[in-house]
């Protein structure tokens, strides 16, 4: 029991911190949207208020009020029929109303909050559950006080048996058989309680020393021996792939990127594929892995970079709108030597820079003033670079302007969301729309269906994609046999239109 009450403080000090952090994030943007540069719903406001929303972490929409009722959004722009505030769930001393679940914010199986002030208002989430780091048998309930009324209620989380003498004061108590810790902010009207149920907490420790005792002698006999096999492993793979690299013994497949307005084959990107010395295909997301930690990932980028120019040389100095994309790693952005050595390539390989685009995954930007600096010099060169994998946790609308990139490639991820109704399908507008805020070219990753294909070309935008639709990983003879079939054809579309 004391192990478990000890749990409940660090666990309801993380949530208070995330809740506090994030309230305060809301509160910048509020203040914000109370004091629009541009008239009110004009369009450079909507534009406006979605910079606002797609630059904060937590902020995921915001808008105006008018006579008691939504006028616009970020996310909805401009409302027809203007949707009506309803009582607010709780008032704060300064003016702010809090109101849970606030239509037409519903979503399915969650708890939307929305916070007014004056003529703006802000939805967000309170918290990222995943950096919670809770323990499975712990519970939370998240309180707020109306400090017009006086009166005390659930805003958020689970439901627990207990008061607000429990609910809305620091400390720890008992209720029957469930402890109970709060924690209260000192900035907010508000407070976190973490409570678990005593036989809960007896069931996972009895769970705990129950498989200790199972799996202690297994795991004493047997780790030494896994561990030794997995390191001889990796070595045998990491050897292998230097003599691979060496011999030039990796493969280089194409991936075909078309224009979804008219389907034809805008470019692609080059996929790096190995099979080892035993004759199995080892995933990239491994090989690639071990290059970077032992710090000879840039030695695969030259080899990708010196095929690509080598297959593609005269379709790159012929067709002016093709380009081939090639992905450079964390690694090489900090590589002294890789950025000369890529225009050194394309002076022998007589390919302009721009018919080589460049992608960067999200987490390679995560150092951001070196990515900051490898993308000017990349964009000085002539490079288009795009921003890979995009959605999946670090960039902002800012960061995205910050580091001055040409365009983003929306992750799979939200691609497969499409007609799901999941929350990832939400926030594919706001990507959209803030990408055409800034000019950015946008490129979709794994489009599978003809729902997914046209709910992008429906956006009224020139969006390139790739996909299993379009074409999946080519050889180099298969790509080019796949444009000469299109060049072919082209001619015959266009004269029958």
């Amino acid at each position: 029991m004391r192990h478990a009450a000890a749990g409940l403080d660090p666990f309801a000090s993380r949530i208070l911190e995330e809740a506090e952090t994030s309230a305060n994030a809301a509160r910048a943007t509020l203040a914000s949207v109370n004091h629009p540069p541009y008239p009110l719903c004009s369009g450079e406001e909507i534009d406006w208020l979605r910079k606002l929303v797609f630059e904060s972490q937590y902020v995921k929409d915001a808008g105006r009020i008018r006579d008691g009722k939504i006028v616009c959004s970020a996310t909805l722009g401009r409302l027809e029929h203007p949707s009506v505030l309803p009582r607010a769930d709780f008032s704060h001393q300064d003016g702010a109303r809090v109101y849970r679940n606030l239509a037409p914010f519903r979503i399915a199986g969650l708890t939307v909050i929305a916070v007014q002030m004056g003529d703006a208002y802000i939805v967000y989430n309170p918290w990222d559950v995943k950096n919670l780091g809770a323990g499975s048998f712990m519970h939370f309930t998240f309180t707020e006080s109306d400090l017009s009324t006086g009166q005390i209620g659930r805003l958020l989380g689970e439901s627990p048996r207990a008061g607000p003498m429990v609910l809305f004061r620091d400390g720890h108590a008992r209720v029957g058989d469930t402890l109970y810790t709060t924690l209260c902010s000192t900035r907010f009207a508000s407070c976190i309680t973490a409570y678990v149920s005593i036989p809960e907490a007896l069931r996972a420790d009895r769970a705990e020393f129950s498989g200790y005792i199972a799996l202690s002698g297994l795991c004493g006999s047997v780790l030494g021996l896994a561990w030794a096999l997995l390191y001889r492993r990796n070595k045998s793979i990491e050897r292998q792939l230097r003599r691979a690299i060496r011999r030039d013994a990796l493969e280089v497949m194409y991936q075909p990127i078309v224009e979804l307005a008219s389907g034809m084959t805008a470019g692609a990107e080059a996929l790096v594929r190995w099979t080892d010395e035993d004759g199995f295909a080892i995933s990239p997301e491994v090989f690639e892995a071990i290059a970077e930690e032992r710090g000879f990932v840039g030695d695969i980028t030259r080899l990708v970079v010196r095929r690509t120019l080598r297959d593609f040389r005269r379709a790159l100095q012929q067709r002016a709108g093709f380009r081939v994309n090639v992905n450079i790693a964390a690694g090489d952005l900090s590589d002294a030597t890789f950025l000369p050595d890529l225009e050194r390539c394309l002076e022998q390989a007589g390919v302009p820079a721009r018919s080589l685009g460049i992608e960067i995954t999200e987490s390679s930007t995560a150092r951001k003033q070196t990515a900051k600096e490898a993308i000017l010099h990349l964009r000085r060169m002539g490079h288009v670079v795009y921003v890979d994998d995009f959605g999946t946790g670090y960039s902002s609308l800012a960061y995205l302007h910050d580091l001055a990139v040409d365009g983003i490639k929306i992750d799979r991820a939200f691609t497969g969301a499409i007609g799901t109704a999941a929350v990832t399908e939400t926030i594919l507008p706001q990507i959209l729309a803030m990408a055409a805020s800034l000019r950015l070219q946008v490129v979709v990753e794994g489009v599978e269906t003809e729902e997914q294909a046209r709910y992008f070309a429906s956006s009224g935008r020139t969006i390139l994609a790739q996909g299993w639709l379009f074409g999946r990983p080519l050889s180099l003879e298969d790509f080019l046999r796949r444009m000469a079939s299109e060049e072919m054809h082209q001619p015959e579309a266009v004269g029958a239109a």
